[in-house]
């Protein structure tokens, strides 16, 4: 299994990234961008971001994690229509490639998200420390939540090709709901009721308590966002596992 998803890997940081250097710079550089141009609209019409002084900083810590989470859930979604030809192979299953395109997005997000905010860090001359604690455990719930619904995903996907365009339809206000711009706390009662119950306000939440001391971010509850996670992981592999001899015919 180690071989095969080595390989596996291998040949998609190769068709994604390229055998150049810049496939990579553009993996950081893009990232940059989208933080840059939300510091900048809303530096214009905001004095101060929802927590601290530093707009890059708190953009940072909700577009990078909500940008792991889309990636890595659309990736492993596409995981079996990406690697069709080498699951003709006994030895390689779609086991072998869900986790092949789970472990590529995690260590690549992963990178990128410390090298943009420790750059944020030095070019503002931030003061420190930041508590990693609860840094790592958003992004291992990020994680676990990218692969659960990219998971199901791909058994849907790839039953339903129509599901992919109705997905990407209702989750584009994600984009605008999940604490990107905005705090929880902030939000009247009737919203937040509602608000609580998407997951990544809480993976964004923790995220932000690890960068900012005082922040508690009380609402945070990792049971509900791992409670999701494992359901979906569990479901959708379920279903793969009895029906992805048939979906390879398709």
């Amino acid at each position: 299994m180690v071989r095969t998803v080595t390989a596996l890997m291998l040949r998609e940081i190769a068709t994604t990234y390229g055998r150049s250097v810049g496939g990579y710079i553009w993996a950081i550089l893009e990232p940059v961008l989208g933080v840059a141009l939300l510091s900048v609209l809303f530096s214009l019409a905001l004095r101060s971001p929802g927590l601290g002084s530093n707009f890059p900083l708190f953009y940072a810590t909700g577009f990078l994690p909500f940008a792991m989470f889309h990636d890595l859930s659309s990736k492993t979604a596409a995981a079996i229509r990406f690697s069709r030809p080498f699951l003709a192979y006994p030895s390689v299953t779609f086991i072998d490639a869900l986790i092949a395109r789970v472990v590529l997005n995690v260590l690549t997000h992963a990178t990128v998200i410390a090298i943009v905010i420790s750059g944020i860090y030095v070019a503002f001359q931030l003061p420190g420390p930041v508590d990693l604690a609860p840094v790592l455990e958003a992004l291992l719930l990020l994680a676990l939540l990218g692969m659960g619904v990219g998971t199901l995903n791909c058994f849907l996907i790839t039953s339903f090709p129509i599901w992919e365009r109705i997905w990407s339809i209702i989750t584009r206000p994600l984009f605008l709901v999940s604490g990107i711009f905005f705090l929880y706390d902030l939000m009247p009662a009737k919203a937040q009721a509602l608000l609580w119950y998407n997951p990544l306000i809480h993976c964004i939440g923790l995220m932000r308590r690890g960068f900012y001391p005082t922040y508690e971010a009380a609402y945070v509850s990792r049971t509900y966002v791992l409670t999701v996670a494992i359901t979906l992981i569990v479901a959708g592999l379920a279903l793969l596992e009895k029906k992805h001899k048939k979906l390879l015919e398709r």
